[in-house]
Parts: structure tokens; sequence; C-alpha cells
């Protein structure tokens, strides 16, 4: 990374305590807060953080961080550089568009970022926000078109494992001649893979343009998701009734629409703001199971409130046209109804909005490193 017009800021004195950015590093009481919630560090990254800083300003050979870091024992460059990730990750900070560390190529690394000691940490500090508005860490529409469409391919793998579960269910019972188990299969997975897409592009898009405004990353997420989730689904609504109209001269009436999306789109983004919450790990673990269990719930309110996720608008639509060869009066039997009944919109409710929810921020937080140049995404 070129260095040409950079303006090294003054060391600080030396001292047990640093303030940087809304982070206090404290050396005597090995710990580093932000604002004033710990962030935890190992021994040894936590000494390396603690030479950048107290250097801050100025360059800290490779040499000198397996000296005084390591104490000499013999460490292969891999070490290093997995150890400056971590601090970049734990201090919310990009390797392309850094805040913090500064790389200078074959030499070592650099603390760019301005810093108090002493008796000037205890004055009123900043606002702790570990992650400031997404174009000052070179966040931009690039990176949100590609989170967007990562969050897009999770929620298509939702709607093939959704489809198979529905594919399964329709061709256990028996079918009319000429329709086979295989297309019937094939024709629910194309279906809820569609329908899935649809939904997960819109909340994805939400919730990557939401990481553009000012503040914490994910501060966002919640209503980013909502409002994307809830204008596909008006979208797509009224598209699929009309053409149900145009086609077969009536609609099969209320299916999946912009209520259902704005519910399953907010508990995509809670899963991300929940889980970046704090930014230590396992965060990415918290944000997928976050996810899952608010989609569950979110799907599990849809049915109870009069409204439709996939299942329910499938059994509409088969109850809606006769000669319907689709059926899932299977599923309602296995919780003891003689149809696919409330209890049964209510359980698979649930497993649709889990896997919609998981797999969409499953996608984006395991995607998001490459999208992002870092080893995570920025936590809140």
């Amino acid at each position: 990374m070129s260095t040409t017009g950079y303006s090294a800021p003054t060391a600080p004195a030396r001292s047990d305590r640093y303030r940087f950015e809304g982070f206090t590093l404290d050396t005597a009481e090995r710990r580093l807060l932000r604002g004033d919630a710990p962030v935890e560090l190992g021994g040894r990254y936590f000494d390396a953080l603690a030479l950048l800083v107290a250097d801050a300003g100025r360059l800290v050979s490779k040499d000198r961080f397996l000296e005084e870091v390591w104490n000499g024992i013999p460490v292969t460059e891999e070490a290093l550089t997995q150890c400056i990730r971590t601090l970049r990750r734990e201090l919310g900070d990009s390797a392309t568009n850094p805040r913090f560390i500064e790389t200078v190529p074959k030499h070592g690394y650099r603390f760019i970022a301005p810093v108090v000691a002493g008796s000037a940490v205890d004055a009123p500090a900043p606002a702790p926000d570990a992650i400031r508005a997404a174009p000052a860490q070179g966040w931009g529409w690039q990176q949100s078109l590609l989170l967007a469409a990562a969050g897009t391919t999770g929620a298509g793998i939702a709607g093939l494992l959704g489809g198979l579960a529905y594919g399964f269910a329709g061709a256990s019972q028996p079918l009319a001649p000429g329709m086979g188990a295989v297309s019937m299969l094939l024709v629910m997975v194309c279906l809820t893979i569609v329908a899935a897409v649809a939904g997960g592009a819109g909340v994805s898009a939400g919730i990557a343009a939401s990481a553009l405004l000012p503040g914490p990353r994910w501060r966002w997420s919640i209503a980013g998701g909502a409002l994307g989730g809830m204008l596909v689904g008006v979208v797509v609504k009224l598209l699929g009734l009309d053409a149900f109209n145009l086609l077969l001269g009536r609609s099969p009436g209320d299916i999946t629409g912009g209520a259902e999306g704005l519910l399953l789109g907010a508990s995509v983004g809670f899963g991300l703001w929940f889980g970046a919450r704090g930014g230590r790990e396992p965060w990415r673990r918290r944000s997928i199971v976050a996810a899952a269990i608010a989609g569950a719930i979110a799907g599990v309110a849809v049915p109870l409130s009069g409204g439709r996720l996939m299942g329910g608008s499938l059994d509409l639509l088969a109850g809606s046209f006769e000669g319907s060869r689709l059926r899932l009066d299977r599923i309602g039997a296995l919780f003891g109804e003689p149809g696919f009944g409330p209890v049964s919109q209510a359980a698979t409710g649930a497993m649709e909005g889990a896997l919609f929810g998981a797999c969409i921020v499953g996608a984006m937080v395991a995607l998001a490193p490459l999208v992002a140049g870092r080893a995570s995404l920025p936590a809140e």
C-alpha cells in the first residue's frame, strides 16, 4: 500500500492507557474496551495491539513483532498475518481501506488512528461506535450489490430445501395418470425456488442498501429487510393475481404478499443486527441462529394472523382450481388434521421462516469476507 502523502500522527506519550476512536486500551489491566464493553483478545494478539498503539504513526517491523510479541520464538509470517487479521476484525477495520492498522508491504505495519494517552484518556470520549458510516470503510454500492447477491443465493437454497419438502409430500400421495412423482417434485422445487429468490432478492437488497446509511452498519438492517420484503411481496402478489385472472379467468385469493414479506424480511435483518452486536466470535453462528429463530417465529405468526406463506398459498391454489393434483393432506395427517389445517400451516410456516432466515444470513456472513476484503463483516 502506497504511503505517498501520508502524514503520520504524533506518537503518544508512553502510558498504561490509550484511547482511539471509541476504544480504550489498558495495558496494566490487559484489557481492551469498546465503549464500556470488553473486547476479547488472546494474549499475544493483545501484546501486538499494545505495541502498535504505543508506537502509533511509526512503522513496526515484522522482526520487532517477532522479538517483542513472540519473544524470539520461531514462528512463520502467517502467524503474524493471522494476528493482524484478527485485530482488524475485532476493531472493525479493513485491509483495503484501513482506519486503524495500515500494511507497509514487505516491512511491517503502522497504527494510523489518532491516539491519546495518560490522563487525557479520562476525558469524555466520542461515541463508541466501532463502525462509522459505511463509505469511511470503503463499503460502497459494489460491495452492497455483492452482498445482496449472496443473500439472494441463500434464499434460492432455502427455496430448494423447501421445495424438496413440499415436493416429497405431494409425491407421496396417489397421482393422476400421467403425473409422475418426479414431475411433481421438479415442479414444486422450481416453484418454491422462484418464489424464494424473488423474496430473498428484495430482503437482501434492502439490508445491503441499509449498510450504506450513516452509523453502525447493521443499525438499519431490520428496517431495510422489512421494507425490501414488503415491497417485493406487494409487487409479486399483484402480478401473481393479475396473471391468474388473465390466464385462468379468476384468482385464487389471498396468497402471500406484503405483510408476510415484511415479517420475514425483518427477521432476517434482526439476525444480522443481533449477531453483529459486540463484534466478537462466534458472531457468525449467532447471526444465523438468531435469524432462524426470528424467521420461525414470523413463520408461525403469519398463519395465526390470517396470512399465508408458501405452504398455505399452495394449499389455497390447489383448493381453488378443480382437478388440481396438488395435495398437502399428508402433512396435515402428521398433525392429526383432515387437511392442511392451521396447525399444519403454523408448523410449515416455522420451517419456511427458519430456512429463509438462516440461509440468507448464512450466505451473507459466509461471503462477506470476500465482499468486504476483510476477515469478517463489521460488527456493531
